[in-house]
């Protein structure tokens, strides 16, 4: 007796000390893995309490997600856990042989192409489930596509369908199982990894696979392998848990018989008039889902014409309250609060009650803190309702104003062309009497001589008589360079205030235009140095000379507002290039960016708004340009000056 009570106590330790073998899982539909009346099942559950049995030892299952099995495996909280691996390389883990094999391929919307190559996948966003056999099979190479990990398949083709991910590369039994839960994800591609089903273990563990593989050997010898996969995956085995689903509703099934038998004996009587009642509401709402069909349509296309508007429209009822707006009304709605104009800021609900009130449409033009126009317009509807409409009318603003002072500076010109003409009167006037003045000083002066012998202290204007004559001399030559200045300029002036009504082009020399432009900007460039390389002979091209002359002086005026103030450096150049006659302007001014360049001759365009700028004088040269047959090119960059170049065709030379 004591010695059995010795071995039983021997035996205990051992006992207390008998560890099962904790198996995880993680999915939750058959034919895998999934709960039936609480009680776990599956291929894989099965398979692993058959295993448990042959190696005599307890099974335990665990049910957590995928990445916290993962977790649990690594912490050795679990022994096993089954998870696809990649046919060509394996897991970190210690894994069994192949239980049953798969493969993963690309998940799209309609609207991607079929994938047949891993190149095509270049530059898309493909997501892929955290830890599964394809996050294995990707990871540590670089691919030419962006990898989004998620935590779930499902996950992820919720964001394929949202728009959010361009590709799911998912394992095909998963994907089966969501695809009629995301109707419009559909398979893209023939299978792109294959993988296998295995029992995996953390490091360390390598006895219990080796154990489970030896087993898994023997199943498949004696063929309890073969009818264990064909019990769970043969033909005609439903996807559903039709048991559970069984015992579930069996008692609600019976209630509605019951109630289905009453049902039937009190409609037996009702039969023939539901019957044709019943093709009479089939009917009508055959005809009404045509009809809400055609309604819905009329309403897409409706929309997409409103959305297609170039002004924001929006709908407004009685207590100011949007109802509706088109995609437009967005940027009107961003700057309805900085609105207003000379009778103060925008009201929109003021306005709406007044429409409201008055029955009466209402127009009112605002301008915002950026300096554009908005025209805000509010119509009323049925059912106190109104429409507000608000158009960004900068640009018609702009042209009405570019307009009004096109026509000021045309009255201008015509204004200075007459000016210049009476300033020639009086200059021709000066010139004639300076000649007059010329002739008689050699007699004046003989005179002098003699009065001066006679009396010695004679003096005129208060000076000696020779200094006088040679003051009076310095101030003819004076006078004469002046005046045939003046009517040099006024001639300059007149022929650039007269238009070319028959845009007739002649033979020019471009050393002359540079010449006549240089007069006219005087004032602008005088306060910087000016240098001219005019090459000799230049060859004459056909154009017209004041268009040409317009061309120079804005390039020139241009130039000296980017200029520094101290050491502002021009230089105008003639010369002749690959047979091609060129006129060219270059500062070391500020210099313009690409942006600058490229919007350089567009209308209105202007970095000087704030000055006054208009943004018409490039627009115009290169109008003038095309007309000719002439190449602008532009070489600048910030900090480094600008070099514009013009180059006319061989055509053009006269």
């Amino acid at each position: 007796m004591n010695r059995l009570l010795f071995l039983l106590l021997a035996l205990l330790p051992g006992l207390a000390l008998a560890k099962p073998i904790i198996v995880g899982v993680h999915s939750h539909t058959p034919p895998f893995e999934w709960r039936q009346n609480g009680i776990d099942t599956g291929l894989h559950v099965d398979l692993a309490l058959r295993l448990g049995r042959r190696l005599g030892e307890d099974v335990q299952i665990r049910r957590h997600n995928f990445q916290t099995l993962l977790d649990k495996l690594d912490q050795h909280e679990i022994d096993l856990m089954v998870a696809v691996s990649p046919v060509d390389r394996r897991r970190s883990h210690p894994q069994s042989d192949p239980i049953f094999t798969t493969f993963a391929k690309a998940y799209s919307l309609p609207s991607q192409p079929y994938i047949t190559d891993w190149a095509q996948l270049a530059g898309m966003r493909i997501a892929v489930k955290v830890g599964s056999f394809v996050d294995v099979f990707l990871k540590d190479k670089d691919w030419p596509f962006e990898v989004v990990p998620v935590d779930l398949y499902e996950t992820g083709f919720r964001r394929l369908q949202a728009g959010q991910v361009d590709l799911v590369i998912a394992e095909q039994y998963v994907a089966r199982r969501l695809q009629p839960k995301y109707d419009r994800v559909h398979s893209a591609s023939d299978p792109l990894i294959y993988g296998s089903f295995n029992f995996i273990s953390y490091a360390g563990n390598e006895a219990l696979i080796a154990d489970i593989n030896q087993q898994l050997r023997q199943m498949k010898i004696s063929g309890e392998y073969d009818r264990l996969l064909n019990q769970w995956l043969g033909i005609g085995r439903e996807k559903v848990d039709l048991e559970a689903t069984q015992d579930r509703y069996t008692q609600a099934a019976y209630a509605v018989a019951i109630i289905s038998l009453l049902g039937m004996i009190v409609t037996w009587r009702m039969s023939r008039g539901l019957k044709a009642r019943d093709s009479e509401l089939r009917n009508e709402l055959v005809q009404r889902r045509k009809a809400e069909n055609g309604y819905a349509m009329l309403s897409r296309q409706f929309q997409s014409v409103l959305d297609g508007l170039p002004h924001g429209i929006g709908l407004y009822d009685a207590q100011r309250n949007r109802l509706w707006g088109n995609d437009r009304a967005k940027a009107f709605l961003s700057v309805k609060h900085q609105l207003s104009n000379a009778r103060g800021p925008l009201d929109l609900d003021a306005a709406i009650i007044d429409v409201l009130k008055h029955g009466t449409p209402s127009v009112e033009q605002y301008q915002d803190g950026q300096g554009r126009h908005w025209e805000i317009r509010c119509h009323p509807l049925l059912q106190k309702q109104v429409v507000v409409m608000g158009l960004d009318i900068t640009e018609q603003v702009q042209l009405r104003h570019e307009n009004e002072k096109a026509s000021r500076l045309a009255s201008l010109g015509e204004l200075s062309a007459g000016v210049a003409h009476e300033i020639n009167n009086p200059t021709g006037l000066i010139l004639q009497q300076v000649a007059l003045l010329a002739d008689a000083l050699p007699d004046i002066a003989l005179a002098c001589d003699a009065y001066e012998q006679e009396d010695p202290f004679w003096q005129i204007a208060g000076l000696p008589p020779q200094r006088a004559l040679e003051e009076l001399n310095h101030c003819q030559d004076s006078i004469h360079d002046s005046a045939r200045r003046i009517s040099t300029i006024v001639s300059d002036l007149k022929r650039y205030a007269q238009g070319d009504d028959e845009h007739l082009t002649q033979p020019i020399s471009l050393n002359r235009v540079v010449a006549t432009a240089l007069r006219l900007t005087t004032n602008q460039h005088k306060a910087f140095e000016l240098t001219t390389e005019l090459h000799e002979p230049l060859p004459m091209i056909a154009a017209q000379q004041q268009a040409m002359e317009q061309v120079l002086i804005n390039l020139i005026q241009n130039a000296c507002l980017a200029l520094p103030t101290a050491g502002g450096q021009l230089c105008i150049r003639t010369g002749i290039t690959d047979g091609q006659a060129y006129l060219e302007v270059e500062d070391n001014g500020h210099g313009m960016t690409a942006e600058v360049q490229e919007r350089l001759t567009e209308p209105f365009f202007t970095t000087r708004r704030a000055e006054g700028g208009t943004g018409l004088g490039m627009a115009v040269c290169a109008r003038i340009l095309t007309e000719h047959h002439a190449r602008m090119t532009i070489d600048s960059a910030p900090g480094q000056g600008t070099r514009i170049r013009i180059l006319f065709a061989q055509e053009a030379l006269a």
